[in-house]
């Protein structure tokens, strides 16, 4: 199969229509062709390419800074003497004076297929600064990792923020071309958009489902390490809106359900299976320890419950993150009703609210989980009817089957 950027690259007519162009990059350190060279090399290297500036997400360009609202300078590139301009620095939407260097933005990222990914927000704050200065956005697409599988209550209006873009679930099952192609209609976007698309990428082939096991994974950031973590993702970074740890400062990051010095993690795995049992399906559930080298509860040690969505433990259609984390939280909450799970601190520059809130796109998740009366079937009821809603939304932007 082919990836956007490697059928770009191998085809010159789909190249012709940049002729004559400048033309920028929006990349990061998983922006790799098929030999794991990085599109902003391959693109310089193309004789009818005028690469004339690039950009890089959270994280910069070459995916080093760790955490969120770790911003990431401007430069200017030693190899190519073009400006890399940051879209996590002192802005996070393109300037008019960035949007100028260009005519034609390659939109080159490796997403999680997860809403609170800031690269979906990214995608969208381009796409509405190239309608206002009528430039071209094309998306070079990748696959979802985490398939075609819809998790999670939509975003409330009037609850978007950097990692929530508009009313979609937390798992929104789409590819970022798709996602931009939702986008243009959502928002009526007059802009020239298009999707250089994969060549036979299939969703839901095992045992990739989702992610082709002809390529290596490469970080699109720094904690997102393996395929585990990208399946996961959807659930467990509802942690960091809390004070448990999600496992960074270890080598496994957001692959925990939780981590702590002073939970019992047993006890809540048995809670949890009390609980709601056909939420742990889909996936191996296992007690851990870990001590954190920085982050939350660094240099304690913390007792957890480490998610396994791989090998012969991961069924695809089984698994559902988002429910396992919540279920989480819930055990927690009947456990420890005194236990200070909300974390309170400016999240991705949304201030004024909780983070676990800004998370979920609304309080939903965090009144749930605080009432001690309601149950499981509850949320579902809640979450079903939004993923419902989000699928027949979707529909018509799909790009592959």
């Amino acid at each position: 199969m082919k990836f956007g950027i490697d059928r770009l690259l191998a085809d010159k007519n789909l190249r012709k229509p940049l002729a004559g162009r400048r033309v920028a990059l929006v990349a990061h350190p998983a922006s790799l062709t098929e030999n794991l060279v990085h599109s902003l090399d391959a693109l310089a290297a193309c004789p009818d390419i005028a690469l004339t500036a690039a950009f890089g997400p959270q994280h910069g360009l070459k995916g080093d800074k760790q955490d969120n609202m770790v911003e990431t300078p401007d430069e200017i590139d030693p190899a190519y003497g073009i400006p890399i301009f940051s879209l996590y620095g002192e802005v996070r939407r393109p300037t008019p004076a960035m949007m100028e260097t260009a005519d034609v933005f390659l939109f080159d990222l490796q997403d999680l297929g997860c809403r609170i990914y800031t690269f979906v927000t990214t995608l969208l704050y381009l796409l509405e600064a190239a309608a206002e200065r009528g430039k071209a956005v094309w998306v070079l697409d990748r696959p979802n990792p985490a398939g075609r599988p819809v998790e999670g209550t939509l975003l409330l209006p009037g609850q978007e923020s950097f990692v929530g873009a508009g009313p979609m679930p937390m798992r929104h099952g789409l590819t970022l071309g798709e996602m931009g192609r939702w986008f243009v209609d959502r928002f009526g976007l007059d802009v020239d958009y298009r999707v250089i698309g994969m060549e036979g990428w299939q969703p839901e082939a095992a045992p990739g489902c989702g992610w082709p096991e002809s390529r290596i994974w490469i970080n699109p950031s720094p904690n997102a390490a393996n395929l585990n973590m990208a399946r996961a993702y959807a659930g467990t970074v509802m942690l960091e809106g809390t004070t448990l740890s999600e496992g960074r400062g270890t080598t496994r990051p957001l692959e925990v359900l939780f981590g702590a010095p002073d939970v019992d993690a047993k006890a809540v795995r048995a809670e949890m299976q009390r609980l709601a049992p056909d939420w742990l399906v889909g996936c191996a559930i296992r007690e851990c320890w870990f001590e954190p080298t920085f982050h939350k509860h660094a240099r304690a040690l913390c007792n957890g419950l480490m998610i396994h969505a791989e090998g012969r433990f991961y069924d695809h259609c089984a698994f559902r993150p988002w429910r396992l984390q919540a279920l989480a939280f819930k055990a927690i909450r009947n456990l420890l009703p005194d236990y200070a799970i909300w974390r309170d601190f400016p999240y991705e520059y949304a201030f004024g609210r909780l983070a676990i809130d800004v998370i979920n796109g609304g309080p939903a998740l965090r009144e749930w989980v605080d009432d001690r009366a309601a149950l499981p079937g509850d949320l579902d009821t809640r979450a079903a009817a939004d993923e419902a809603r989000w699928i027949e939304q979707s529909r018509d932007f799909l790009l592959y089957t």
